[in-house]
């Protein structure tokens, strides 16, 4: 039996445990969301999730994944243009008794979980000391990443998520503060 070390072991452990809920949650999600292109976002969602849930489970029961030397093959999909800069928002007051969750609800907990997802796994990888348990993690931090800018894509699509833009002259003059360094011979 391939033995770890404690800190990587129990981080695994947690991410396992992360995933099962976020596959249970996906498929909540996907039942409650209105919007076909926000279903299908989900539902490739899981699927990624269910695979990464997969390697990890190989990985604990010493099936030889070999995630080091598998190539990172980006998961994201352009939604549409992306929009910067306000255009009239506006936001709903929130429901206190839903019997069902908006889509703006859903893809804001399915951002902030991708996005959390990226900064936690990350922080796990730095406590590995096995180089296949730590690419897994590292692996699961760029898949969040990943699913969290196609969720903001959809979001600011929709309006959900507008990002504002500072105006040009507060922009230069916050660039133009900075001084190039001298090349160094």
């Amino acid at each position: 039996m391939q033995r770890f070390a404690a800190h990587e072991f129990l981080e695994t452990q947690e991410a396992l445990r992360t995933k099962h809920a976020e596959i249970e949650m996906h498929g909540l999600f996907a039942e409650m969301a209105q919007d076909p292109q926000l279903k299908n976002m989900i539902t490739r969602h899981q699927r990624t999730v269910i695979n990464a849930y997969q390697q990890g489970i190989n990985l604990l029961l010493g099936k030889g994944v070999n995630v080091t030397n598998m190539p990172h093959v980006p998961q994201m999909r352009m939604m549409e243009q992306t929009s910067v800069g306000l255009h009239n928002p506006q936001m709903v007051p929130p429901n206190p008794h839903p019997s069902r969750l908006s889509d703006l609800t859903i893809s804001t907990i399915m951002l902030n979980w991708h996005k959390n997802g990226s900064m936690v796994s990350m922080m796990w990888a730095n406590e590995c000391v096995d180089p296949q348990i730590r690419q897994y993690h590292i692996s699961g931090a760029n898949l969040c990443q990943e699913m969290a800018y196609e969720t903001w894509q959809y979001m600011n699509a929709r309006g959900f998520y507008q990002t504002p833009q500072l105006a040009d002259h507060t922009m230069n003059t916050m660039v133009e503060a900075y001084q190039r360094q001298p090349v160094m011979v």
